[in-house]
């Protein structure tokens, strides 16, 4: 299927090392894997290392906490990807994939362990807690200590980005995302009253996380007086306005600049190629499953947090003003 030997492959599947093939390689040995749902024969494994004790297999859950579909959000989609991933080269076993409605319905016993994509609060976490204490939520804001999690603040993601565009030199900047208990635009309004810099709600949009919502937005705002720049809370959001503003030009001397969080894959293709903020989902994944095997086998009791760093990612979506 990749066009490599099998004993490329087999050092990949068995191999953690950087220097067993070239990180393209990897990847397209991992997503070969996961196309044909690849399990590793824990039994064969044993016998060719020498190993006679067999470890049971943890039997590990997803839920998705914040969409129903993982077509839906490209950043979840792409984060369980590198779960997958993580959990295939640990030779466990993903027995569930569920959405928030299906995990309200669980009952104790049915998981070793689950991991959240997205945060979580009331009913849905109390169920999770009821059915399993091994629990680990991956997200972009934190809680209080209620589980063990991994996070990139999105608050401070937001500072970054917005940062960023004051330091090349726009002062009037628009934001289209989630404005309700949202901390991304708690980040961008702190980050605008900090410099100054007025709020004009002409260009703030409040909308849902989708490509059609940012194009939308976009359409909303492109003409208000003076903005220069346009901060979107994901980059799907940002894929959409910057379809927008190629397809209904404000003028061929106004560029208006968009920067969003996440580096996502499409980020990359979009034109211009979209600079963002960098969520480190693969390091996320890696800890999250460390962290959740480390629970069920006591190797921690107290509630923990690590939090990753985040940092913009230079492209073409920003000009300077």
């Amino acid at each position: 299927m990749v066009g490599v030997s099998p004993s490329t492959v087999s050092r990949v599947l068995n191999d953690r090392s950087s220097s067993c093939a070239s990180e393209a390689v990897k990847q397209k040995i991992w997503e070969a894997a996961h196309e044909i749902n690849y399990i590793p024969n824990s039994a064969a494994r044993r016998l060719k290392l020498g190993e006679t004790e067999e470890t049971p297999t943890l039997r590990l859950a997803i839920v998705l906490a914040r969409t129903d579909h993982l077509q839906q959000d490209p950043f979840f989609r792409e984060l369980y990807r590198e779960l997958e991933i993580e959990i295939l080269k640990e030779g466990y076993s993903l027995t569930g994939t569920l959405t928030a409605a299906e995990a309200e319905q669980l009952t104790p016993g049915q998981f070793d362990g689950i991991l959240i994509l997205g945060r979580c609060f009331g009913s849905l976490l109390q169920t999770l807690s009821e059915c399993t204490r091994h629990l680990v939520g991956i997200w972009r804001n934190p809680i209080n200590y209620e589980i063990d999690e991994v996070v990139c603040d999105g608050r401070e993601a937001a500072r970054l980005a917005v940062s960023y565009l004051i330091e090349k030199g726009h002062r009037k900047i628009g934001y289209i995302g989630d404005c309700s208990n949202e901390s991304r635009y708690v980040g961008y309004t702190e980050t605008m009253i900090l410099h100054q810099l007025p709020l004009d709600y002409d260009c703030i949009v409040s909308t849902d996380h989708t490509e059609q919502s940012g194009y939308e937005a976009m359409l909303q705002i492109r003409q208000v007086s003076g903005m220069t720049a346009v901060f979107c809370a994901n980059d799907i959001s940002a894929v959409g306005a910057l379809r927008a503003l190629r397809e209904h030009r404000v003028s061929d001397r106004r560029k208006i600049s968009v920067i969003s969080i996440d580096n996502i894959e499409e980020a990359q293709s979009t034109r211009p190629m979209l600079t963002t903020v960098h969520i480190p989902r693969k390091d996320m994944a890696h800890v999250a499953l460390q962290i959740l095997t480390d629970r069920i086998r006591r190797g921690h009791t107290e509630k923990m947090r690590v939090e990753f760093p985040c940092q913009v990612v230079e492209r073409e979506s920003v000009f300077d003003n």
